[in-house]
């Protein structure tokens, strides 16, 4: 009996760690190549949110709907390019990760900083 009653338990407490695991949040898919793997959610969304307000373009711009981690637009190639160029510049001229030169310094809220007369 109570070896039954063992058993029974045993099962009870692998049924339990079983049903959790299928609980566990899921990773989101990424895709960073110039910014940290390990960023944060919230940091990865407030640098986002920067480049969107730099340029006055929404998310679509560079992502692929409903596929962030994609490179299928050509803008998110572009922007990475420019990411390193930024990061360069304010390594050689300010001190690293100085943020001194960023999306706004040329962009100032255009697409192209071409754009502005």
């Amino acid at each position: 009996m109570h070896q039954k009653k063992f058993v029974v338990s045993i099962l009870i407490i692998v049924s339990v760690f079983a049903l959790q695991s299928f609980n566990v949040k899921k990773d989101k898919v990424r895709n960073l190549q110039v910014l940290p793997k390990d960023i944060s959610d919230d940091d990865l969304d407030k640098i986002m949110d920067t480049y969107c307000e730099s340029l006055n373009v929404k998310c679509n711009f560079c992502h692929v709907k409903g596929d962030m981690a994609s490179d299928e637009k050509e803008d998110k190639k572009i922007t990475r390019k420019m990411m390193v160029m930024a990061n360069e510049i304010n390594e050689k001229y300010f001190g690293k990760d100085s943020g001194t030169v960023g999306c706004m310094t040329c962009h100032n809220g255009k697409k192209n900083p071409s754009d502005m007369k």
